[in-house]
């Protein structure tokens, strides 16, 4: 094991310990096959899932291996119109397993979502009965203050480069704080306990993935 992996992997133990506090399940793999498994494995066969835009879901083959699965998918990409896409946003609600990862979870294991449209902080805060959450431990921050400037400064200009947003980050970089039409930054969710017992599940990846 080098340096880096049993950091990650002390690290992780303690924000496991933290999420067990705040009412939601944690689990560490040091890989993203491992952790494709374990989210695999609590999916019972019949469910229904759907997810949030996640780079992380598609770096780690978490996509791959629903989209190979047996289980009824809720996928908004199949949408041909803004009405289809908003009905499929909605049916995402009532699915049994709902995937995504954050922006940045917290040492004390609060999690951290900047969202535009809405539809991924919203099923997270009040939606399907049960939440996968994929995360690299790049995303791994001090604080909350810290975590909301992580989403600002490092997740936000390139997915809004990555979505082809006309925002003054995606044209320079940095953040601006901007109030444009194409903003990627209109809803700001902290988790910090959750009341619903299993509900929310955080599967922390040992390797870097999304921003």
């Amino acid at each position: 094991m080098t340096p880096m992996e049993s950091f990650y992997e002390k690290q992780a133990a303690a924000i496991i310990k933290a999420l067990e506090k705040r009412g939601m399940e944690g689990y560490y793999c040091p890989d993203g096959k491992s952790a494709v498994e374990k989210a695999m494995s609590f999916i019972p066969e019949g469910s229904s899932v759907s997810w949030g835009g996640s780079q992380t879901l598609e770096e780690c083959g978490m996509m791959d291996a629903l989209k190979s699965s047996s289980l009824t998918l809720v996928d908004r990409s199949l949408a041909r119109t803004a009405e289809e896409k908003k009905e499929y946003y909605r049916k995402a609600f009532s699915v049994d397993y709902y995937f995504m990862s954050a922006n940045a979870v917290t040492l004390d294991g609060q999690l951290v979502n900047i969202d535009g449209t809405g539809n991924r902080v919203a099923a997270l805060s009040y939606g399907p009965d049960h939440v996968i959450m994929m995360i690299g431990m790049n995303k791994v921050v001090h604080d909350t203050d810290a975590a909301i400037r992580r989403a600002h400064d490092q997740a936000a200009p390139p997915n809004a480069m990555r979505l082809d947003m006309k925002t003054p980050c995606s044209l320079t970089g940095t953040c601006a704080g901007c109030l444009s039409p194409d903003c990627i930054c209109a809803q700001t969710l902290i988790t910090r306990f959750n009341r619903t017992e299993g509900r929310i599940k955080v599967i922390l990846i040992g390797e870097n993935y999304g921003y």
